[in-house]
């Protein structure tokens, strides 16, 4: 194997720096919420706190934990995110496997129907109006189910599915093996890295899930945790509830927006990890069309 020249050398080291700088960028700011989240309220008041906290206290967390509004909320939005995923996978993956096959007659015409809702959404008003009649308004189930399939994940999936060897799927029906069968027991199976791939993608846009809830839901009761954060920092009133056993001298409403963001934001990025090994392979060969 032949040595990589100087310029090719510093060409790599380059690109090592800027990336390693690019993601300094962007850790930077979490960290800058996580230590004002643990920081007193006289430190944050007075501009102390950077990167790491001052007067250490785990009392903005206290409060967090001991509002029901926000726990209601966080509750609601696991269920969407959990539910949410596992329909859209469910929905994604049906559609995807058919038209993967060539022996399928109709594709082109119901891919260039996906491709349209890609290229052109519904208007709002239609869109609302549409959703009253289903009865889907004021539900979480209208967080779920119009987005049950993305197109663009859908067009990811079906190309991972296209590189299935069509003799597999063949030699499984001469054993007498049905469509649905086939799906569930050989083409998942193989397909795990593209399936934790676009888990990851619809998980996040659930757990983000904010303009669908502001416009479809006006119960408060069943607000997300996404608007539930934003109401928590546009209010300046947070620490009038006296019911929670909280010293209020310790803490600022700083400092509970901070926890609140750590909390709304810490579960998704822990799931990365269990799922990166199939990412990069999952975005790569779904993108590849042979």
């Amino acid at each position: 194997m032949r040595k990589a020249s100087r310029s090719r050398r510093l060409f790599y080291g380059f690109n090592v720096v800027l990336l390693a700088l690019l993601s300094l960028l962007s850790f930077l700011p979490l960290l800058n919420v996580a230590a004002l989240s643990f920081s007193g309220g006289t430190a944050i008041e007075q501009g102390k706190v950077l990167f790491w906290p001052v007067d250490f206290t785990l009392a903005s967390y206290d409060y967090v934990m001991q509002n029901v509004t926000i726990w209601r909320a966080f509750g609601i939005t696991v269920f969407i995110t959990v539910f949410g995923t596992l329909i859209n996978l469910s929905a994604t993956s049906s559609l995807a496997y058919p038209l993967s096959r060539t022996e399928y007659k109709g594709a082109k015409l119901v891919l260039m129907l996906v491709l349209f809702t890609m290229i052109f959404h519904a208007p709002l008003i239609p869109n609302y109006l549409w959703l009253k009649q289903l009865g889907l308004l004021n539900t979480v189930w209208v967080l779920i189910i119009p987005g049950a399939i993305s197109a663009f994940n859908f067009f990811v999936t079906k190309s991972f599915f296209q590189q299935i060897p069509s003799e597999l799927i063949d030699s499984a029906r001469i054993d007498g093996c049905g469509e649905l069968r086939i799906l569930w027991n050989i083409v998942l199976p193989l397909s795990k890295p593209v399936m934790a791939t676009m888990g990851l993608f619809y998980a996040v846009g659930h757990w983000n899930s904010y303009m669908a809830a502001v416009f479809y839901i006006s119960k408060r009761e069943l607000y997300p945790l996404q608007v539930k954060v934003q109401e928590i920092i546009a209010n300046s009133n947070i620490m009038t509830d006296a019911s929670l056993l909280v010293d209020m001298n310790d803490i600022t409403p700083d400092g509970i927006k901070m926890a609140v963001v750590m909390v709304s934001s810490v579960p998704i990025i822990l799931i990365y990890p269990f799922l990166q090994k199939y990412f990069v392979k999952g975005i790569m060969i779904g993108s590849i069309k042979s």
